[in-house]
């Protein structure tokens, strides 16, 4: 039989320890004891499972569920059949994923295939290296001269740790990444097939076509970021990249030289971020969007998916659309083009 999750279930926790994790009031005290031990969709959730609900949309999925608790808004509490447990939480997403985070500790970040703190003979670490103790890394790794990792880092199999480049302590380099001139910190997480520090796309007109510049800065990458597959990372020109401290950033996003990346920030698939462009504390960048270079994005501006920045972005600011502008004007013009378009059409009718 194949298993369902390749994370294994614990012993769990009872309703009302879920319901102080999460700051959640649990409806019924008198199931308080009862025991929950996965996460599932509420479709699919079973008796040992917790569900969430908090979009009408999903009634037809609600009334065939079987979860153990189902975690809601109090907005949407009443609609709940009497019969399931419900927990009631202020931010039914967030209480969510703490119980998740609780169940199954081990799907937060990803683990090694060796026991921590080994090296497999078949990795290649250069002899003036410096490893702490407790670092883990799999066959066919390749640490460079000079390189710095530390205590509780694991390099997975086909990892290029480059010449002088550092890593700090409890993070993981997942498989065939690529790290080179670049200094990273503690607890981050680079997912499969990241590149890190590859020259920036720089070329000028030269007599003979065009002539490379020289890339010569740093990629750095502060504690606490998260990094998704297959996204690069390019080293700056004549000053360092940087990724501020708890960045997400999803997988496929090319974040180009010089760029300057604040605190908490998410970066969602797809994006691209054009060099020297400056990104302020707290931003949210929907996918596929795209940065022009030497833009300013404000601290906590949010662009939504689909849109191309040309300009500076306030602090604050929601903006959306091709170019990007105030999300209420780019609605107001859809509305506008929309409104045109009807009446050209009839028009043409009225004409035929």
């Amino acid at each position: 039989m194949i298993e369902r999750s390749f994370f294994q279930r614990g012993e769990g926790y009872t309703l009302a320890a879920l319901a102080s994790l999460c700051g959640g009031e649990l409806l019924n005290s008198a199931i308080a004891d009862r025991r929950v031990t996965g996460v599932a969709a509420l479709k699919e959730a079973g008796p040992d499972d917790v569900a969430l609900y908090e979009n009408p949309s999903y009634s037809p999925d609600l009334a065939v569920s079987r979860a153990g608790l189902i975690v809601t808004s109090k907005r949407h509490a009443a609609s709940i059949p009497e019969h399931f447990p419900v927990l009631v939480a202020r931010h039914p997403q967030t209480a969510f994923g703490q119980i998740g985070r609780s169940l199954f500790p081990t799907a937060t970040k990803p683990a090694s295939l060796l026991t921590a703190g080994e090296i497999s003979s078949l990795a290649s670490v250069h002899p003036s290296a410096f490893l702490e103790p407790g670092v883990t890394i799999e066959p066919f790794a390749i640490v460079g001269a000079r390189a710095h990792i530390g205590t509780g880092t694991v390099l997975a199999s086909g990892v290029v740790i480059g010449e002088g480049c550092q890593i700090g302590r409890y993070s993981y380099i997942g498989p065939h990444v690529s790290v080179q001139h670049a200094l990273i910190g503690n607890s981050v997480v680079l997912h499969p097939g990241v590149r890190i520090g590859q020259d920036g796309f720089g070329y000028v007109p030269g007599p003979a076509g065009l002539e490379k510049v020289v890339q010569i800065g740093r990629v750095i990458i502060q504690d606490g970021v998260e990094i998704g597959a297959n996204t690069t990372i390019d080293r700056g020109a004549v000053r360092d990249t940087v990724i501020g401290e708890n960045t997400k950033i999803d997988n496929l996003v090319q974040i180009a030289h010089n760029v300057t990346i604040g605190r908490n920030c998410v970066i969602v698939g797809q994006v691209g971020v054009a060099g020297s462009v400056t990104i302020g504390n707290g931003v949210a960048i929907g996918g596929q969007s795209g940065v022009n270079g030497h833009v300013t994005i404000g601290d906590g501006a949010q662009i939504a998916a689909v849109s191309v920045v040309a300009g500076d972005v306030p602090a604050g600011a929601r903006w959306g659309g091709t170019p990007a502008r105030p999300v209420r004007d780019w609605i107001r013009e859809m509305a506008q083009l929309k409104k045109l378009g009807k009446t050209a059409r009839r028009d043409e009718r009225d004409d035929g």
